[in-house]
């Protein structure tokens, strides 16, 4: 009996973990599938109906699972950079992402879209510099934050309102904020 060749003790096996992720995408696809089972299929305008989408959805979700698990199966993802970050997650990061996601559904219909979507914003980029090892942000970069995610947020809501004709909560009724 010949002893196996010795393996790295810090290297996960690629093709294991690469093959889950191509199948949890896939289930994912298949529990998105049964949901739109449930949608009535009536026509709308145009011929569509409101099951259109989440079968449209399902179907290329699971075209994805599709092509990830042959590229596992051949050998995984090549030619990919490696992350970049820490070699583990960063919780307290998790959590300033979290508590932005979190504040904005408990906040939207209190403070509006366009002010509880820039909170978000601020909140997930502070998360996401702090993943970054960048911890440092003062006053000055939290301003600059909020201006970016209501520059973000306000065309959203405007669009939403104006183009679409789908009502977002806002905090004063003229429909602008």
């Amino acid at each position: 009996m010949q002893p196996l060749p010795p393996q790295a003790a810090d290297a996960p096996p690629p093709l294991t973990q690469q093959t889950w992720i191509a199948l949890a995408t896939m289930a994912l696809a298949v529990a998105l599938a049964l949901g739109a089972l449930g949608i009535p299929g009536d026509a709308g305008y145009a011929g569509v109906g409101p099951n259109f989408l989440p079968w449209v959805v399902s179907g290329v979700l699971l075209l994805c699972g599709g092509l990830l698990l042959m590229q596992s199966r051949r050998g995984g993802w090549r030619d990919v950079d490696p992350p970049s970050g820490a070699r583990h997650g960063d919780w307290r990061a998790l959590a300033w992402v979290v508590a932005g996601v979190l504040a904005n559904a408990g906040l939207i219909t209190t403070i509006g879209f366009v002010l509880s979507c820039t909170l978000c914003y601020v909140l997930g980029v502070r998360g996401l510099r702090w993943a970054e090892g960048r911890r440092a942000s003062g006053l000055r970069q939290v301003l600059i934050d909020a201006f970016v995610g209501a520059c973000i947020a306000a065309p959203v809501y405007w669009l939403f309102g104006k183009l679409l004709s789908i009502t977002l909560p806002g905090l004063t009724t003229t429909g602008w904020i």
